[in-house]
């Protein structure tokens, strides 16, 4: 009789045993689909391991703080509704430096105080009055998150009844604790690897633009030229007597249309130069690939070479970065006159055309009419510090496909027979 209730014990504390590890495995799988989903904010994912946390560690509240100069800020607290608003209203979010959580994270370990009204020493008042009077709690487990034994933050469980966390609620707490610093560090990567790209991307366009410096002053240069030209006239209508006050204005309106180009050419190149944050919004596909080629208008006219445009009727919308999208075409159509540039025989021609495509939205293509791009060149056309060129970095593709990749897009270089090369990119309709 004694072995039979012996066995039952056995086996049904094995099943436990097996039920608890079966919800930790779905914990930590919870957490790494938040931190795979969001890579660019922490706040899901402090909220999904905050969520496994209380549940697997039978705690009535979580919290996360993070460090910061002035002490641990609390970013993130996840358990029963009513407590959670009780708590936030009783105590602090900024833990500053010298307060009890500060010198806990301070340890570099793991602290468990099954009952806070025991508590000794300076912070008893302090802990009494705000955690256990105000807040409700008897037993607190806090875990510092660390990072190359460095304070990164603080995970807090707490239970409003005295009742010690077990050995394997501590150990999982740290586990999560880590979890959290993983998704901390991951995203301080991805955040510094995109300024990183940012800052190459700034470098390509400004490096792109100074090519087409010739070309650029010849576009600023006309309408001051015309200007200039109508100032002349106004100032013989002036001379007239009567003056013809008739054709002075109309000689003034046209130096403010000439005005007008120069402060929009100036403007688009402020753009395309200017160090400012990607921002996405709906953009007019056909008008933004006009301003650019416009800017390399007069450098296709010094190398010969004949731009056309065929550019599709009510494309979808499309949302993206402006200057970015401008940067790719400013590459592109500058890579391409580059490319004809030594061409001896033979017409000199840009193509450059928009289409709508199904499912995926529009696509743009350009091509050109010089020498093409040798086969062992293809594979390897896109990857960084590759290049055909004497003088190239090997940059400026590369950064083209990841912004067009970064919208969620296409691109890719097919050779044209019986010479030349095609570039096209596609952009998901909005």
């Amino acid at each position: 009789m004694n072995e039979s209730i012996h066995g039952e014990r056995t086996a049904s504390e094995l099943q436990d045993r097996v039920t608890e590890l079966i919800e930790q495995q779905t914990a930590i799988s919870e957490v790494l689909r938040a931190i795979a989903s969001s890579p660019h904010d922490l706040q899901p994912i402090f909220d999904a391991i905050l969520d496994s946390a209380t549940r697997l560690c039978r705690a009535e509240i979580g919290s996360l703080r993070l460090s910061e100069e002035s002490g641990l800020r609390r970013v993130a607290m996840r358990g029963d509704p009513l407590m959670v608003s009780h708590f936030r209203s009783s105590v602090a979010v900024l833990a500053e430096k010298g307060s009890l959580p500060y010198q806990l994270a301070a340890s570099r370990l793991p602290t468990h105080i099954p009952d806070l009204t025991a508590l000794e020493g300076d912070y008893r008042d302090d802990v009494f009055n705000t955690v256990v009077v105000k807040a409700g709690f008897r037993t607190g487990l806090f875990v510092p998150l660390l990072k190359d034994n460095e304070i990164v933050g603080m995970i807090s469980l707490g239970r409003t009844h005295v009742q010690p966390f077990t050995d394997n609620q501590i150990s999982l707490c740290r586990d999560f604790a880590a979890q959290a610093t993983i998704a901390l560090e991951s995203t301080r990567r991805e955040r510094q690897y995109r300024e990183m790209q940012s800052e190459l991307a700034h470098a390509n366009r400004v490096a792109t633009m100074g090519q087409l410096t010739a070309s650029i002053v010849h576009e600023i240069k006309q309408p001051i030229t015309a200007g200039r030209t109508y100032v002349a006239a106004a100032l013989r209508f002036l001379d007239k007597s009567p003056p013809d006050v008739a054709e002075v204005r109309a000689t003034l309106a046209c130096i403010m249309n000439e005005n007008g180009r120069v402060s929009d050419i100036v403007d688009r190149i402020g753009a395309l130069i200017k160090k400012a944050p990607p921002r996405k919004e709906v953009v007019d596909l056909n008008a933004a690939i006009l301003e650019v080629t416009a800017l390399s208008h007069s450098e296709a006219i010094k190398t010969h070479v004949t731009v056309c445009t065929q550019l599709a009727d009510e494309l979808p919308r499309i949302q993206c970065d402006r200057v970015q999208l401008q940067q790719v075409m400013l590459n592109l159509i500058a890579n391409a006159i580059q490319s004809m540039s030594g061409v001896a025989d033979g017409n000199r021609e840009l193509h450059i055309s928009t289409a709508s495509i199904e499912p995926e939205g529009v696509c743009v293509a350009v091509r050109d009419t010089g020498h093409g791009l040798r086969p062992e060149s293809l594979p390897r056309l896109f990857e960084p510090f590759y290049t055909t060129k004497p003088d190239g970095m090997g940059m400026g593709l590369s950064i083209c496909l990841s912004i067009i990749e970064a919208h969620g897009g296409r691109l890719w270089a097919t050779r044209c027979e019986p010479r030349g090369a095609l570039f096209q990119f596609t952009i998901p309709a909005d």
